[in-house]
């Protein structure tokens, strides 16, 4: 096993009150697996990924849970080690949104070079062979070294993301939304890059997006998350094929079908909730056409059902 997250709880503390962005999450990832991490936006799926590498910006910190890679616990390691032994080394990140994850005014290959000084003892030729080897496997012409971020295109930006995620060889990296404001086209390239990149270098990743027909493509098994916590945990195909928990049905129900006639789309009612004041018993039962009087007053606990899948619902649709 690659990676184990036990309950683990992230919170900021705002002016206003604790917000609970994560809040008791648990999961597993096999070395070579691709986990999708779907969920609306604010459901806290982006700040689980920062808080897989230690980014969670202030005044949001870790208060509770673990982390632990490949046997080694993550959540107890003093930051300077953690940063020299671990982040871009071991676990990396695709951020979101290429055009400001980049510095606009340092060229590419500055901005590959970064990684080497500091976590390898590499020579300047070394780390400029591999930063050419990895712009080619992303499909890039390794020439673009000397070009600033403002001089490539929105794709050419998230695949030198994705070669500066790959350039330590990590063990796991963590994409996050990394095809948010692309065209239909290039997302397609950029889904069908990870693909490759999976198949070719045994790539572990954890894919977050607000999209489920995009995690269909690329992904192992799936974790709907709503509200700071996961609601239904399983593979992909039987997700898919048979989703039990009312957020996963809606979800699922408000994708376009490209082949099907639909007079009207499907929508979820309502708003997620604040977290900062969450609601009592399960945080859905306020838009969930299943809700009963024990939805509204317990927190659901953890069930696994037959197929392997685990959820979190007082009373699954059958």
């Amino acid at each position: 096993m690659l990676l184990r997250v036990t309950d683990l709880k992230t919170h900021f503390f705002t002016t206003r009150g604790v917000v609970r962005g994560v809040d008791g999450v648990s999961f597993t990832l096999e070395k070579g697996e691709v986990l999708g991490l779907a969920g609306e936006s604010g459901c806290g799926k982006s700040t689980l990924g920062y808080s897989l590498i230690r980014l969670v910006p202030p005044p949001g910190r870790i208060v509770g849970g673990e982390i632990e890679l490949d046997g080694l616990n993550l959540t107890s390691m003093n930051e300077n080690t953690f940063r020299r032994e671990v982040r871009w080394k071991r676990i990396s990140m695709i951020f979101q949104g290429a055009m400001n994850a980049l510095n606009p005014v340092y060229s590419i290959g500055y901005q590959m070079m970064e990684p080497f000084k500091y976590h390898t003892d590499a020579s300047e030729d070394e780390a400029k062979e591999r930063i050419a080897r990895h712009l080619e496997l992303v499909g890039l012409d390794p020439e673009i070294v000397s070009r600033y971020p403002h001089e490539l295109s929105g794709g050419m930006k998230q695949r030198v993301m994705i070669a500066m995620a790959l350039l330590l060889e990590p063990d796991l990296v963590i994409a996050d939304e990394p095809t948010t404001a692309l065209d239909v086209i290039v997302q397609a390239q950029i889904i069908n890059l990870l693909k490759k990149l999976k198949k070719e270098l045994g790539l572990s990743l954890i894919f977050i997006t607000h999209d489920l027909s995009i995690l269909a493509e690329i992904s192992d098994k799936i974790a709907v998350m709503y509200a700071g916590k996961i609601v239904e945990l399983g593979d992909s195909e039987i997700i898919y094929e048979n989703p039990k928990h009312p957020y996963t049905q809606k979800l699922l129900a408000a994708i376009p079908r490209v082949h099907e006639r639909v007079d009207k789309l499907e929508f979820i009612p309502g708003a997620p909730p604040n977290l900062a004041n969450p609601p009592p018993g399960c945080r859905f039962h306020p838009r969930c056409p299943y809700a009963i009087k024990i939805c509204m007053e317990k927190e659901p606990g953890k069930e696994v059902l037959d197929d392997g899948r685990v959820i979190y619902c007082h009373n699954i649709p059958r």
